[in-house]
């Protein structure tokens, strides 16, 4: 089978298209033929690794990652697609049924055409309002976004801010703020995402390059920091007393569970929750993709499409 792998850290053009053999599902594993997954942040700090900590961190994600080169050489983590072969004690799935997963517990492994995927893992029923595009881009985002939030306990019309709203955490935090806890959503992006992320429940926005929203008047019940860019300390200007400051790097623990993945399938099928695609490629141009998300301007989500259709 077809996968994108690398085997030394660096820029996008260490990716390469290369030949694996095809997995064979174990007893409690389901063989998914890989439809679409995504180009992350998360996929090209992997693959630089540029590690975006210092200290200690820093180094346990050297080791994580592999100290001298890759130790997971195919990345990729959230897929969408058709359950093809099932292991012999499997019983919650079968072939045919339309699947999508978070595949950053077991080794990572989008960038391929299949994947083997633990039956009781991050893994269920691709909900139905979505396309395997759509699908593919809701678990890691979703869950980082709906683990963050579910710490601050919101209240329905409490004030929310929301920086990075136009990102792929981000996108997803608006929309959850909004529409599954009732609050009243600030979302802090670029001028150019401002009405992306009005239409996605904010009601207010702010232009970052020419606004400081620790500046004004304004105080939130939650401040989220959904790209882990602001300094605590600055933020948590902007907060009521009494309230919550969050940030992506430090809260999200606990976000990649089965459990989660089904309450997001939930939360989507409520209609109150879909994935933001900026761009969609195709399986040869991963690198271009990695390319474009490493610039850092995309809004939501980067998918690419594995399967030809």
């Amino acid at each position: 089978m077809k996968a994108f792998a690398y085997t030394q850290y660096g820029p996008p053009e260490v990716l390469h298209l290369t030949d694996i053999p095809k997995p064979t599902p174990r007893a409690h594993e389901v063989l998914v033929k890989v439809e679409a997954t995504t180009v992350t942040i998360g996929d090209t700090i992997m693959r630089s690794l540029n590690i975006p900590v210092s200290g200690w961190q820093k180094v346990l994600g050297r080791i994580f990652l592999g100290w001298f080169k890759p130790r997971r050489p195919i990345l990729g983590m959230e897929l969408a697609g058709k359950v093809e072969a099932i292991g012999s004690k499997v019983t919650r799935f079968r072939p045919g049924d339309e699947v999508f997963a978070s595949t950053f517990a077991v080794n990572f492994g989008g960038y391929a055409e299949y994947k083997c995927l633990p039956e009781n893992g991050v893994l269920a029923i691709k909900p139905t309002a979505l396309s395997f595009e759509e699908a593919a881009a809701a678990p890691g985002a979703g869950m980082t976004a709906m683990a963050c939030l579910s710490k601050a306990k919101i209240q329905p019309g409490q004030k929310v801010l929301v920086y990075g709203a136009s990102g792929a955490v981000g996108t997803n935090a608006v929309q959850l703020a909004s529409h599954r806890w009732g609050a009243s959503v600030t979302g802090v992006c670029s001028a150019a995402n401002l009405e992306l992320v009005k239409s996605l429940g904010a009601s207010q926005v702010c232009d970052y390059t020419r606004q400081d929203f620790t500046q004004s008047a304004e105080r939130y019940d939650v401040i989220f920091d959904a790209v882990g860019k602001l300094v605590p300390a600055e933020g948590k200007k902007a907060l009521r007393p009494g309230g919550v400051y969050l940030n992506v790097h430090t809260d999200s623990e606990g976000g990649d569970s089965p459990a989660n993945l089904l309450a997001l399938k939930e939360i989507i099928a409520a209609g109150q929750l879909k994935p933001v695609i900026d761009r969609v490629y195709p399986f040869e141009q991963m690198v271009e993709a990695h390319r474009y998300v490493e610039k850092g301007h995309k809004k939501g989500n980067v998918v690419i499409q594995v399967a030809q259709r």
